[in-house]
């Protein structure tokens, strides 16, 4: 197969960024005992992998002024460290702010890196926040809210407390997806609760996409998307990055490359080739016997072929689609 864009739209950065060696975790030449992660730059160039979503994950903490205050410290620190691991200058890779900058870097012999968000905590009250961590850092897309309900929406995850607390979306949520359309910033549904994936889908003017989620009906999980809510996200022209995350993949954990080209393949029967793509959850959870760091990317593209995808569907999966939902916003965002 000729070369082609791969990009992982999930992969958490390690927080703190420090390892015990006194390097960032993503310029370590490899794992050691002391500090193993699924991700760094040598490792990404040994398998092959072209771009990243770097995640900023805010953890959800109490719906208070003192909470919110420490998420948005958290994620402007975050973000920081992701500009500067591709900051001007650097070899091997570069932070990107939209589609036509991944394409440029790739071209360059760089790695393109995303900088995003993993939960909507972390801009509290205030979607002006969120368009100030556009201007500085490029964020390209949100989850609504990660385990746990905040200002913005309800979860699919709830360890304490009340089943919901807004019925989906809030105000503040709806405006907030407002601000994210403005600003061409993806509405991420991954964590939501069905009832905001369901009104997210109904808000947004841009289609949403789900950056680290499974099919529910081959893995009874929260986390997982239904067959309904797989239909909604094909009819809003969005994307499911199926994941391998392992209690995603298969109840109780476990799983491997055959039970993630099995979500994906079922994805793709039911939604069409152009709406499904790829994602590790790497230093988040995921990883699974085959593909279980980046340096073991190109497992995932031989069990594509061999499940029988042909080159242009493995090249939409592995990053055709996501890039066209990014292409998308940006244009709608410039029309608005």
């Amino acid at each position: 197969m000729k070369p082609f864009l791969t990009f992982d739209t999930h992969i958490d950065i390690s927080w703190p960024e420090l390892t015990s060696e006194g390097l960032p975790a993503w310029e370590r030449e490899e794992n050691t005992p002391e500090a193993q992660t699924c991700f760094s730059l040598p490792q990404a160039r040994e398998g092959g992998l072209s771009a990243a979503c770097l995640v900023a994950y805010v953890p959800q903490g109490p719906l208070s002024a003192a909470g919110h205050e420490a998420a948005w410290k958290r994620v402007q620190a975050m973000l920081e460290a992701i500009h500067v691991l591709g900051a001007p200058g650097a070899p091997h890779a570069r932070t990107v702010k939209n589609a036509a900058d991944v394409h440029e870097a790739v071209g360059a012999g760089q790695m393109a890196l995303v900088p995003v968000i993993e939960n909507g905590y972390a801009v509290g009250e205030d979607p002006a926040r969120l368009e100030a961590l556009v201007r500085r850092f490029g964020v390209r897309y949100m989850t609504l809210t990660h385990n746990g309900h905040n200002l913005l929406a309800d979860s699919a995850v709830v360890r304490s407390g009340p089943a919901e607390i807004h019925g989906g979306l809030s105000a503040l949520g709806r405006e907030m997806i407002e601000t994210m359309n403005r600003h061409g910033v993806l509405v991420d549904v991954s964590h939501a609760a069905k009832s905001t994936m369901m009104q997210a889908v109904a808000h947004s003017s841009v289609p949403v996409f789900a950056s680290h989620s499974c099919v529910r009906s081959l893995c009874d999980h929260p986390r997982n998307l239904d067959d309904e809510q797989l239909d909604a996200l094909k009819e809003s022209g969005g994307v499911l990055q199926v994941t391998a995350m392992p209690p995603f993949l298969r109840r109780g954990g476990g799983g491997d490359l055959g039970d993630l080209v099995r979500h994906i393949r079922y994805a793709v029967d039911r939604l069409g080739i152009e709406h499904v793509g790829i994602s590790s959850d790497f230093d988040g959870g995921g990883g699974v016997a085959g593909w279980q760091n980046v340096a073991q990317c190109r497992n995932v593209t031989q069990a594509l072929k061999a499940a029988g995808f042909d080159a242009s569907e493995i090249e939409a999966l592995w990053g055709g689609n996501m890039m066209r939902l990014l292409a998308l916003a940006e244009r709608k965002a410039a029309d608005a």
